[in-house]
């Protein structure tokens, strides 16, 4: 074997590598300096036209033409040192004088002793000689769209720290990985980095000490292989020279794969492991062969490195044992900077276009991507030629991209390709949706005629740039990028087919698809539906319908409303999805007539605002929700993006459009006359911040009523919220728990509240750090407010002395408040004293929480004495974890039956048990208990006490909600209960069951108990081993007409698959019927008054 090829192929290619280093500015110089060394050698004159007009590559083989042998490397060295590029001059002569190392004269190789190649033999020499020989080539003419400079390289280096530290051991586990994962989105380095470690490998400057041999598997070149064995599959143009392939997959430790573009294999991998196998020697199919190679279960000891798209990583994950798993971000921004003052030579252009990538987040980070960098300033500069507005060009991705798709299609100096037709146009808009759906951006032959396009048809998209061919692997075509390949797939649900093919009912499914399809589930269809709604626009339309020479229809538009509107009324979608990826869809339209159309359908919309880019499309989205009554706002969960202190070159590069986009935001407040409700909650907003959203809360058109200011920090000591309560006098409910209120803010609170022209009926301070010390304040304040009625206080360290201070307030005739919670206040026996006998006096209040206080037995005696009192008007209180037990139950029998208002009482999580319970039925079965809702939740019952309440259920005509949950009933206990359930005395409408130790055994009683009882609305059974026996049990009736049922409490997910789709198929066909997990959500109708503020 010889090594010319090596030496031809640095030859010819070695220059071109050099060449493309070199910028605009030094390439011309590099032309003049080669104009002058031709003048002073006549008999080597290359045509100065041809230099002038040269592209590197022509220029390359103009020199390699009219100077003979390595004249062309001399010349050039020689420009290089006139140029003085030493780095550049220093480099070209290493690996020269390294090719001439490696690639002697044949004579000479021929001539070497038997005995000397005995010697090499099986020290892989010849294989590392291959290596590089084949990928110097791949690395010197791999220049797509004819990106300037050399890309790749720029990859590589910044990728070599990383390659080198692969597969160090882990300071964790202290093993080394066997599998390292390099993931990483579309075009940002995957294969040039593998490519490059690969032949450094082979140049002995990486993993020389790690791995013997590392051998490269392309999914492209595996794709078209069909049955052989694993160690053919490596092993083609194995190198005559070198051991038996046998031999060295015999230590598989000293191994090394590299699977490159994982994402790109087209195998299920859905083979059972058992059937997998572990000889390398077998013939078996590829699909086979790569699942068990990637599962560790042939060659377990050898080590793999794969490459994919994230898209690709949850098919990927599961086959892997175990994975260091890197994502490669691409270009650092600094890098992106660099390259954009490369790329435009004028300063003042290249400040100009950074500015506007930097305000459109996605562009910027497409910009990551050098491919896209190179797509993105081609496009601005060509824009800039036309004396177009640049600024509007870089809104929105699909603004970019329609300009540089029209930009392929116009004809430049009449040197375009003949243009495709509309047919041509469909069928690649076909092909790049299918490939989009299925994951698929690596077309076969058998792919492009399968959608309609012959071998001619794809000539006309290779010269325009549009797709391009393999140069490695016959007949393999992908789009330029995948950016481009999503925006023919948006055109082809627009683009109009005159041929034959009918794509309509097939777009119309896929749309439905992709309307409902989310980025966490569906990630690879997000940027094709962006680009959707960009299309909408009909500027940009009319812009395509001209360069693309084809018709395009907006009649989409209508059917993407017809779904807003069914988006709007989801309760789901607002409750869970959230709206931030609809408002990016929207924000890609630029078109405001139709947000306004498309948002009327949506009453209430869920944002968290984690980016600049977040902010951008929901403030640009909100301005035009007319209808909107509930908005509930989170801003900075990543970083404090309304936040002037940030670094000042940040913030002047970037305050003024956050500043505008939150004015924008907050304007809602008075420009929606529907808006009443405002939750903006765990949120960092800093004073400027905060000074607009108060001078929006204070707008004379400001409607707001409900305002939710949780987990917020109030650096002001809360003086602006408080002037905004006198200011805006349709306020009347305001939450602020979790926020660093204190008592200093509680006193600028109680000035407002004090305030004749302050409304506020409802004020929650809930977790404000609050002392005894605010008490006095806000005693004073509920004597002097004519409008609060509600104040929630739970789980402030306010003690007994605080509660004293406030029961003065409670005990003063003007006090107008009527429900108060006090949970985990630090109350004691003390301070029940004191609300005793303020609830004596007091002929106001109706709801009273002390929930989690210590109040044992002592406390609830005292409590019991006040409910005697005809003049205690409490309707519900809550005593749940007080820690009393069940010698109380004798003071409340006698307290329930003389008290005529109490419809609510919350006894959970104490210690009554069943003997408790018991003496507590005698009273709820007694005709004179007004009791309603009762609570005995956590209470240590047994199924002991199921008769016994059983009959409370049959004798009290009053009893409407029963809550037994987190008690050991089991099925013998509830047996009972559903037996009187179905007596037609009884009138409970809710039921709680949770975690009370049932199985299938108890489903068909309660099916029965569904069947007859009438008034029944819902029950909770969630943590329960009801078991797919049982939930069949229960469908069966779910499905008639005579189960009234609305809410039933399960957790679907904790069923297998054949339970689940019993319950949804329930759904479908009881539309009224709501079957959720949190069937205990805070509802002030089932008595959780005081947790649903």
């Amino acid at each position: 074997m010889t090594n010319l090829s090596s030496s031809s192929s640095f030859s010819d290619f070695g220059l071109l590598l050099y060449l493309e280093e070199l910028n605009k500015e030094e390439l011309n110089n590099f032309k003049l300096f080669l104009k002058n060394e031709a003048m002073e050698h006549e008999n080597c004159l290359v045509p100065w036209a041809k230099v002038k007009k040269a592209k590197r590559e022509d220029l390359a083989n103009l020199m390699n033409k009219h100077y003979r042998g390595k004249q062309a490397w001399d010349v050039a060295l020689k420009i290089f040192g006139k140029m003085n590029l030493k780095d550049l001059c220093e480099r070209a002569k290493a690996e020269i004088n390294w090719a001439a190392q490696t690639t002697g004269p044949e004579d000479t190789r021929a001539g070497e002793g038997q005995g000397d190649q005995e010697a090499v033999l099986g020290d892989g020499t010849e294989y590392r000689i291959q290596i590089q020989e084949k990928f110097c080539i791949v690395w010197y003419q791999k220049c797509l769209l004819g990106e300037p400079k050399d890309l790749h390289h720029e990859i590589a280096e910044e990728g070599r720290e990383l390659l080198e530290h692969l597969f160090d051991i882990d300071v964790k586990t202290g093993e080394q990985p066997q599998t390292v994962v390099l993931q990483g989105a579309a075009g940002v380095g995957k294969t040039t980095l593998v490519r490059k470690a690969l032949l450094d490998w082979a140049q002995g400057n990486l993993y020389h000490q790690k791995f013997t041999y590392v051998f490269y598997l392309n999914a492209r070149q595996i794709n078209q292989l069909r049955e052989r064995s694993f160690v053919q599959m490596i092993s083609n143009d194995w190198p005559s020279t070198e051991a038996p392939i046998e031999r060295i997959m015999s230590q598989p430790k000293d191994l090394l794969f590299i699977i490159d573009s994982f994402d790109e294999l087209n195998f299920a991998f859905e083979e059972p492991e058992f059937a997998l196998c572990e000889d390398w020697t077998q013939v078996h199919p590829v699909s086979f062969l790569m699942s068990s190679l990637l599962r560790k279960v042939m060659l377990p000891e050898s080590s793999l490195l794969v490459t994919t798209r994230l898209t690709a990583y949850k098919k990927l994950k599961p086959l892997l044992k175990s994975q260091r798993s890197v994502e490669l971000l691409g270009m650092s921004e600094d890098a992106r900077e660099e390259y954009i003052y490369q790329f435009f030579e004028d300063k003042k252009l290249a400040l100009q276009v950074l500015s506007l990538l930097r305000n459109n987040e996605i562009l910027f980070s497409m910009c990551k991507v050098p491919l896209m960098c190179w797509v993105i300033c081609t496009c601005l500069e060509q824009q800039m030629e036309k004396g177009g507005d640049i600024t509007l060009t870089c809104k929105t991705t699909t603004s970019l991209f329609t300009h540089y798709i029209s930009s392929l299609f116009t004809q430049v100096d009449g040197s375009c390709p003949s243009l495709p037709n509309e047919t041509q146009l469909k069928n690649l808009c076909h092909l790049a949706a299918t490939g989009v759906w299925t994951v698929t951006h690596v077309f076969y032959r058998e792919n492009l005629r399968k959608h309609g396009l012959t071998k001619s048809d794809v000539s006309v998209f290779l010269d325009m740039n549009i797709l391009q061919k393999d140069m490695e692997y016959e007949n393999c075509y992908e789009f330029t990028h995948l950016h481009i390949q999503e925006f023919f797939a948006a055109m082809f649900y627009m683009v109009k087919d005159k041929g034959t093919t009918d794509h309509s009912s097939q777009s119309l499914e896929d749309l439905k698809l992709l309307l409902e399809s989310g980025s966490h589930k569906d990630p690879h269809l997000t940027q094709m539906k962006c680009f959707l709604f960009g299309l909408l626009k009909e500027d940009r339309v009319k812009l395509l319908e001209e360069t693309c020479n084809c018709k395009m229809s907006l009649e989409i538009k209508w059917k993407i409303l017809q779904w807003m509107e069914v988006l709007g009324k989801s309760e789901y979608f607002t409750s869970q999805l959230g709206c931030l990826e609809l408002f990016h869809c929207l924000y890609e339209t630029q078109d405001e007539a139709f947000i306004s159309q498309a948002m009327r359908y949506f009453q209430k919309v869920v944002i968290n605002i984690y980016g600049e880019i977040h902010l951008l499309v929901s403030s640009f989205s909100l301005k035009h929700c007319q209808c909107l009554q509930t908005i509930k706002l989170s801003v900075g969960f990543e970083k404090n993006i309304l936040n002037s202190s940030r670094p000042a070159e940040i913030w002047q590069r970037n305050g003024s459009l956050i500043t505008r986009c939150w004015q924008d935001l907050c304007s809602v407040l008075h420009t929606n006359e529907h808006l009443r409700e405002l939750d903006l909650c765990h949120s960092t907003l800093d004073e400027l911040a905060m000074k607009t959203f108060y001078q929006e809360l204070r707008h004379p058109k400001c409607k707001l009523q409900k305002l939710l200011l949780r987990f917020l920090s109030f650096p002001d000591g809360c003086q602006n919220i408080s002037s905004s309560l006198t200011h805006n006098q349709n306020l009347m409910h305001l939450d602020l728990k979790g926020s660093d209120v204190g008592d200093n803010g509680v006193k600028s609170l109680c000035e407002a509240l004090k305030h004749p022209d302050c409304k506020l009926q409802h004020l929650s301070l809930e977790s404000c750090d609050l002392t005894t010390l605010c008490c006095l304040n806000i005693s004073k304040a509920l004597i002097r407010s004519q409008s609060l009625i509600f104040l929630n206080l739970s789980t402030n360290n306010l003690l007994d002395d605080g509660v004293e201070l406030l029961c003065e307030a409670l005990r003063h005739p003007k006090c107008q408040l009527e429900k108060l919670s006090l949970e985990s206040c630090g109350l004691t026996v003390a301070g029940c004293k004191d609300l005793s006998l303020a609830l004596m006096s007091n002929k106001r209040l109706t709801h009273l929480c002390l929930a989690d206080n210590i109040l044992g037995d002592g406390g609830l005696k005292l409590m019991s004495d006040a409910l005697k009192y005809p003049q205690c008007t409490l309707q519900s209180l809550v005593l749940r974890c007080c820690h009393f037990t069940s010698l109380i139950s004798e003071h409340l029998l006698s307290s329930l039956l003389h008290n005529k208002s109490l419809t609510h009482l919350n006894l959970g999580s104490n210690w009554l048990q069943d003997d408790g319970v018991k003496l507590l039925c005698d009273v709820f079965r007694h005709p004179s208990c007004n009791l309603q809702n009762l609570e005995l939740t956590g209470c240590i019952l047994t199924s002991a006490c199921c008769l016994d309440l059983a009959s409370s259920i049959l004798n009290n005509p009053n009893l409407r909600s029963l809550d037994l949950g987190n008690n050991d009933l089991q099925d013998d206990g509830v047996k009972i209960l559903y037996e009187a359930l179905r007596h037609p005395n009884c009138n409970i409408q809710r039921l709680g069951l949770e975690y009370c130790g049932l199985t299938s055994l108890c489903c068909q009683d309660l099916s029965s108990t569904l069947s007859s009882n009438q008034r029944l609305i819902k029950i909770n059974l969630t943590q329960n081993t009801l078991g797919c026996e049982g939930i069949m049990k229960l469908c069966e009736v779910l499905r008639s007409p005579e189960c009234k049922l609305q809410v039933l409490g399960l957790c679907k997910e904790a069923f297998d698959e054949e339970a689940q789709k019993l319950l949804e198929a329930v759904q479908v066909s009881n539309p009224h019927l709501v079957i959720k997990h949190d069937c205990n959500a805070h509802n002030e109708e089932d008595g959780s008054w005081w947790q649903c503020f």
